[in-house]
């Protein structure tokens, strides 16, 4: 063994061993980059997105050889300390546990900054994060430009979920000349996780001159310039990160989004098909999908969709679902808006809060009024009134039923109602009016429309005013 070069290559061995057998960097502990991650409207800034770089074998191959670089910026050991190094050395090549306690004993303000960072390298090996990164510290103050201690203090922080104290350590190494792919890398993470999207950027740019094929800084570069509404660059990167590696779900989750902030929805269709396909949907990607579906009139596909996200998981919210099948009704499906509605009812069975119940008996009553089956509608309407006389959607919708029902009476009974509700009380007073131009009394809808106009004033309203007057005007002459 040689002597002289002992230190360095025990804490280098020590704590290349650390980066493989911590948990932070087990495969079985690390989260599964399988599952796509919704909303990327803040793609890579949890706990996660730190711990899926460093659950990457290619990077803790990486991670190992950069600790294994000697560097100038290493302290000096002592003569009167070499010899007790040594023998710790040697010790920790059979017990490392022992050679911890050992070099423990040894640690004092004025032991070399060596004696520290072997310390906290071992502790990071014994699953002692807490105490690697106090003795990491120690050394950097014992010797503050000790470039390795930086590196991997920093590598620990960020872990730890310690941003801001990772930042500067990865920051002093890089300002010590340590400025390699991987601490960029690093850098760019831990500035992901501060939601600081530009300096984030930059990290991940120097990253990629230095390691240019490394698919985790390209992935993070590009949910930095996603954060920045940089889709075109986004898609670029993404479509060259597939090309790779098409079975990633989260590349092509990514790249949907970004296809969302082109306006290409259709494209954006395509991607989340191929998270369905590579059987990794979750109950956002398949209603985003749906969404599309819906956009483009596929109504039944849309449909189809919907369902299939609410089967995936039980216990969902369901206003995305019954908003999809407001908006079907409203376009003129109510057969499938009726079919989107049922499996609601089926869905949520015992399990509703009372608002969304009175939302989906409103939209029952007008999927029935638009498929013709007016009483079923009515009697929907009068369950809701008996339980809340106070509903102005209710008393509107069901005056519009007895005016059509050519029953004036029960519906200027019903609109007057609505019209002292702030909220309906233009709407109530237009629909009034009408009851009363259908029976041909036009003097009496005139103020009721003025004043639907004082509330809220539109063009169609106005328009309409005009021809009752123009006609009383008319009258009048003759």
């Amino acid at each position: 063994m040689n002597r002289s070069s002992s230190p360095l290559r025990l804490s280098s061995l020590v704590f290349g061993l650390a980066v493989l057998i911590s948990p932070g960097f087990s495969e079985t502990n690390s989260p599964s980059a399988a599952d796509p991650k919704p909303a990327p409207g803040s793609p890579g800034a949890t706990r996660a997105a730190v711990m899926q770089v460093f659950a990457d074998p290619d990077f803790r191959k990486r991670a190992i050889e950069n600790f294994n670089i000697s560097s100038d910026l290493e302290p000096k050991l002592p003569a009167n300390e070499k010899e007790a190094f040594t023998k710790i050395a040697d010790l920790a090549a059979t017990d490392v546990v022992k050679a911890y306690f050992e070099l423990k004993s040894k640690i004092t303000p004025e032991s070399s900054a060596v004696f520290d960072f072997t310390l906290g390298s071992i502790a990071y090996q014994l699953n002692r994060p807490n105490e690697a990164a106090k003795y990491l510290e120690s050394a950097t103050k014992k010797f503050p430009a000790y470039l390795r201690a930086y590196k991997n203090l920093g590598l620990i922080q960020l872990q730890q979920g310690r941003t801001d104290d990772a930042i500067k350590s990865l920051t002093r190494s890089i300002e010590l000349g340590g400025g390699d792919g991987n601490t960029f890398g690093l850098l760019g993470t831990a500035y992901v996780s501060k939601e600081n999207f530009v300096a984030a950027e930059g990290a991940f740019r120097n990253a990629l001159l230095l390691q240019p094929a490394t698919p985790e800084w390209k992935l993070g570069l590009a949910r930095c310039i996603f954060r920045q509404n940089k889709y075109a660059e986004a898609v670029s990167l993404m479509n060259d990160l597939i090309e790779r590696q098409p079975d990633k779900p989260e590349f092509w989750l990514l790249l949907a989004s970004a296809h969302l902030g082109l306006k290409e929805p259709v494209a954006a269709a395509t991607c989340f098909e191929m998270i369905d396909r590579l059987g990794k949907s979750t109950p956002d990607t398949l209603a985003s999908l749906a969404d599309i579906y819906l956009q483009e009139s596929n109504y039944p596909l849309a449909v189809e969709t919907y369902v299939r996200g609410l089967d995936l998981k039980p216990g969902q919210k369901i206003d995305r679902t019954l908003r999809a099948a407001e908006v079907l009704n409203a376009r003129g499906a109510p057969a499938e808006a009726w079919i989107l509605l049922e499996k609601l009812k089926t869905y949520t069975t015992g399990n509703l809060e009372p608002d969304k119940k009175k939302k989906m008996l409103k939209l029952e009553a007008k999927i029935a009024s638009a498929q013709g089956k007016s009483a079923e509608s009515a009697a929907v309407l009068e369950q809701i009134l008996k339980d809340d006389p106070l509903d102005g959607d209710a008393l509107l919708l069901l005056g519009q039923h007895y005016a059509k029902s050519n029953q004036p009476e029960k519906a200027i009974f019903l609109f007057e109602r609505a019209e002292g509700m702030e909220q309906f009380e233009a709407d109530a007073r237009v629909r009034h009016a009408q009851v009363l131009v259908t029976s041909g009394k036009y003097e009496e809808a005139v103020p009721l429309l003025k004043r639907a106009q004082e509330i809220k004033a539109r063009d169609s309203i106005a328009r309409y005013l005009e021809q009752i007057e123009r006609l009383l005007k008319t009258r009048a002459k003759g």
